[in-house]
């Protein structure tokens, strides 16, 4: 079990709670103590009620100190989530008081007015003070404790202010219980002195209200009750981050200050990893525009368009498997449609994995897209196996020979610059770059290189790994050639 920390240790906002907690602590005491000794000199119900009161405020200021000191504590193994629900218990223990209290006062009450016979009530220059420091002392309160309260999102002692600002109002009924007594002594009303009665009932009243509704929203936080109009502002606020098909669902609970958002989302299945990663990255950031300082967790779920096309679900089947697709084409013939592509699989893979790999990719593909008559696959080796490779330079003059050769042959608008041979074992590795005109279609330039490829391969056959990188030639270079 981890210990408690002491205050010193805390940030900057346990602190300032647990300052506001045992300031408002120390004055339910001198409140306790005032109320006693003017209530019992005066026979006041009104204030014993108000004394009795305020003894409850000093247990509840205690019980809220303790659960603040609790609740910042940081999570541990046994309460993951942290221990912000210490302020919500604590919350719901002061439900329990105040309506504790309200059932004695309403019974004396009740038994002065109808069944006892006429008791004296001295309302003094000390019962109007008392009741009169007691307003001062809770306004003061109420207003440190709420401001914090809403400062730093706390629960406890955000009961705590309602509680206090409650006991204002209580105390004004009590003020003009204590008024009427006086009036009737000097009107001659004596069913006025019955006043300090009803002005008990008053504070009960009062108190039964603040109760139900401290006890309602204790219990709502206890039991992991959200408004719905929250969670609505959540979901529209994740649904308007791009990228985001749908939100599937939002899960929302409080502990103490902290509030914890579980958002399932989904998105195009296409959508690469990284990009899904920015789109959580922007929902826990949306979120926090309705929930501030929320913890959340993005769960996100890929999903098919509605009208996928068939480029993108072969590619996304056959990451599935662990393969990639490229030169993909579809036949179609009358009703009959045909697929041929190549698929990159592990060069570390045997002829048999590497053909039961594709057989269960194109089962999937099968069953995914209907109508395909036929499926042609291509499989080559991605090279993930052996990626380093001691080289040596040669063949140089060959290979640049062989490219000078098809440009005098084929005379395109093709300019190779950078080329490196390396020797790597018994075959040679050739790379280089070649400049076209930008307007050149992508296909066209990939025809082009393939032609030049085989054009190497056949010239010199040591020839092994060719890459060729194209690229867009300066459009002021590509002008000033002659036509």
């Amino acid at each position: 079990m981890s210990s408690i920390k002491r205050p010193e240790a805390w940030p900057d906002a346990h602190r300032e709670k647990h300052r506001v907690a045992l300031s408002s602590l120390l004055a339910a005491v001198l409140l306790v103590s005032l109320k006693l000794v003017v209530g019992w000199a005066t026979n006041s119900l009104g204030i014993l009620s108000e004394a009795a009161h305020s003894a409850l405020d000093l247990v509840a200021a205690g019980i809220t100190l303790w659960a603040v000191r609790v609740s910042g504590q940081p999570a541990d193994p046994s309460h993951t989530y942290g221990h912000g629900k210490f302020e919500n218990l604590s919350a719901l223990f002061e439900t329990l008081l105040l309506l504790a209290t309200c059932v004695w006062i309403v019974f004396e009450s009740v038994r002065r007015l109808f069944f006892a016979e006429h008791v004296v009530v001295q309302a003094n220059f000390w019962a109007f003070l008392v009741v009169i420091v007691s307003i001062v002392v809770d306004v003061s309160r109420s207003r440190a404790l709420r401001h914090v309260a809403e400062k730093h999102q706390s629960q406890a002692l955000e009961a705590d202010a309602l509680h206090f600002s409650t006991d204002i109002w209580s105390s004004g009924v009590v003020l003009l219980g204590l008024i009427g007594v006086v009036l009737a002594e000097r009107l001659e009303a004596p069913w006025l002195v019955k006043a300090d009665a009803v002005a008990a009932l008053g504070v009960a009243m009062i108190v039964v209200g603040v109760g139900v509704r401290l006890g309602k929203k204790s219990i709502d936080d206890l039991l992991d009750s959200v408004p719905e109009h929250l969670r609505g502002q959540v979901v529209g606020a994740a649904s308007a981050v791009a990228g985001v098909e749908e939100v599937k669902q939002v899960r929302l609970r409080r502990s103490g200050p902290e509030v914890f958002a579980d958002v399932t989302i989904s998105v195009d299945r296409g959508t690469a990893l990284e990009r899904s990663h920015a789109i959580a990255d922007d929902i826990e950031t949306a979120v926090r525009s309705v929930l501030p300082r929320a913890d959340v967790v993005v769960h996100i779920e890929p999903v098919a368009q509605e009208k996928e096309d068939l480029l993108k679900t072969v590619r996304v089947l056959a990451a599935r498997h662990g393969l990639g697709a490229h030169a993909i084409r579809t036949y179609e013939d009358n009703d009959q449609r045909s697929l041929e592509l190549h698929l990159e699989v592990s060069d570390a893979l045997s002829l048999d994995e590497a053909h039961r790999q594709a057989t269960e990719f194109e089962q999937e593909l099968r069953h995914t897209v209907t109508g395909l008559t036929r499926i042609v696959t291509h499989l080559e080796p991605i090279g993930d196996a052996s990626t380093t490779h001691t080289a040596q330079r040669a063949g140089q003059a060959l290979v640049r020979q062989a490219i000078d050769e098809f440009l005098n042959t084929s005379r395109l608008p093709i300019e190779p610059h950078d080329v490196e041979v390396q020797q790597t074992g018994d075959e040679l590795a050739v790379s280089f770059h070649c400049t076209l005109d930008p307007a050149t279609t992508i296909t066209d330039a990939h025809e082009l290189t393939q032609r030049l490829e085989k054009h190497l391969r056949a010239r010199v056959p040591a020839v092994g790994r060719v890459v060729i990188h194209v690229e867009p030639a300066p459009r002021d270079t590509h002008r000033s050639k002659p036509s």
